[in-house]
């Protein structure tokens, strides 16, 4: 009890109440631009932060964090290409719905959604954070490659009704995860030669060619007349009572995935946002409205993704493992100003913590306010003609994918990610399986023969571990069902002709 009321005496600090909003701003316009991420916007600021208190600075870094992962709903929604990867599942339905002249609704939606899941992920780490951090000690290799085979499973719900296209887009997506040197024997593989391909492919930079480039490419041939009718549509419809009424559940699922994803390190809020989505559309009585402008599926991603963002610090506070690439800084961040993350954390810094973890609830909540002022303001990006918008987009993919590694060759890769993309799109591809395979590829190769070494060499470790078996039993059943809906789906047609 004397740790929360220092705590909260900390919190309301006038500097730090001032930072929040601050922090927030910055990390919604890092995380709204293409290549420039949250984890980017962290490292930027971090040695601003040198001078202020340490829960100022943590708050402020916290805040950057979250902006960040909402921000990059903002260019989803409006022009198919996401801020960060967390919102990459927010393409599926948030850019149709901007087609449709929704957009200022689907960006009311990804608000409303990423503040709820924000502030149960904030709850869920005041409250649970011991005894979460407990559970995630049980995740071993075997694990981690059965949860990567869950997250692949998701490729069956989005890849357009043909699983066959999907599966080759997860081997173009996994083939491209292997590029570079082995994490684990450490042999270089499928460089073609070129030293530059030893790092491998960076995540931003394949998301950038594979979404941002092949949908300039996409509207290469422009019709004024059909984008002045998008942009001509657009107005600020407001959300439903019964629109409201039937995310309620979408946000729940979401939120309650993106905790229990992001408490799992090594994880994040992608993951969580593609198994969301994954799981709402199954569970929805019109799957078939799903990738063609549902606001449930902008609901469930966003709610997810957001709600990953607290559940990931429950295993870097607690255990000092942080749960993503964000979180990793974090933990930096705390070294920095004299905190080391870990069991004893809370003995050592108890009053600060208990400041940071409620501070989490005012970012969120300062997160809607701001979020729903600026809306009205860059959801007009849609009024902008193609042309501009095309220059700027390209402009701002160019520099994303410089700012990454400093490299021009990371240029010429998204070049040649958004060409291949340009083309798979033209055969009816979906991109999310190849941006799934990359995403886990790396995660499902290293586990899978950490366990193999554990079990010298026998395959039942993964059936053996209640937790591991559990994962792919999910995943079966998953993919079980979601073949089940098409086939029935499939036989109604037939006998309605």
């Amino acid at each position: 009890m004397e740790w929360l009321g220092s705590g909260f005496e900390l919190l309301f600090q006038w500097q730090n109440l001032l930072i929040i909003p601050i922090g927030l701003l910055l990390g919604i316009v890092v995380g709204a631009i293409p290549g420039l991420t949250s984890d980017l916007g962290i490292i930027l600021c971090i040695p601003l932060t040198y001078g202020m208190e340490p829960t100022t600075a943590i708050l402020m870094l916290l805040a950057i964090y979250c902006g960040g992962t909402y921000g990059g709903s903002i260019t989803a929604i409006l022009i198919n290409t996401p801020g960060t990867s967390a919102n990459a599942a927010t393409l599926f339905d948030g850019y149709p719905m901007t087609e449709k002249g929704h957009a200022f609704k689907a960006l009311k939606m990804a608000l409303y959604a990423s503040t709820i899941g924000g502030l149960i992920s904030a709850v869920v780490l005041l409250v649970a954070a011991p005894q979460i951090a407990k559970i995630t000690l049980l995740f071993g290799p075997a694990e981690y490659f059965a949860l990567s085979v869950f997250g692949l499973s998701v490729i069956a719900g989005v890849s357009n009704k043909n699983i066959l296209k999907g599966l080759i887009g997860a081997c173009i997506g996994i083939f491209v995860s292997t590029i570079g040197m082995d994490k684990i024997s450490g042999t270089v593989r499928f460089t073609f030669g070129s030293i530059k391909l030893t790092a491998g492919i960076d995540l931003i930079i394949a998301l950038i060619g594979l979404f941002a480039i092949s949908e300039i490419m996409m509207k290469s041939q422009y019709d004024p007349e059909k984008d002045m009718k998008v942009a001509g549509k657009f107005a600020k419809d407001v959300i439903t009572k019964e629109e409201y009424k039937r995310c309620r559940k979408p946000i729940g699922i979401g939120s309650i995935i993106g905790c229990i994803i992001g408490a799992t390190p090594g994880t994040g809020g992608g993951l969580a946002a593609f198994i969301a989505y994954n799981q709402v559309k199954q569970a929805s009585k019109h799957p078939e409205t799903f990738g063609n402008g549902e606001i449930e599926g902008v609901a469930a991603s966003e709610s997810a993704n957001n709600g990953a963002c607290g559940a990931t610090m429950i295993p870097m506070l607690t255990l000092g493992v942080p749960g993503d690439g964000a979180t990793a800084i974090l933990m930096g961040a705390f070294m920095v100003h004299g905190m080391v993350p870990g069991p004893t954390l809370f003995k050592e810094s108890g009053n600060i913590l208990y400041a940071i973890m409620f501070g989490l609830i005012i970012v969120n909540i300062f997160m809607y306010l701001i979020g729903n002022a600026l809306i009205p303001f860059y959801a007009n990006i849609t009024k902008l003609p193609y042309e501009l918008l095309a220059s700027i987009v390209l402009s701002m993919c160019i520099a994303g994918a410089f700012s990454t590694n400093n490299r021009v060759y990371d240029v010429m890769i998204i070049l040649v990610f958004g060409i291949l993309a340009y083309f798979l799109r033209r055969m009816d591809f979906q991109l999310v399986p190849i941006l799934l395979g990359i995403v886990l590829g790396p995660l499902a190769e290293v586990n899978f023969r950490r366990a193999l070494v554990l079990s010298d060499g026998s395959m039942d470790i993964f059936i053996k571990r209640p937790i591991s078996l559990a994962f792919i039993l999910i995943a079966v059943i998953s993919i079980s069902v979601f073949m089940f809906k098409e086939l029935r789906s499939g036989k109604t047609k037939e006998e309605g002709e």
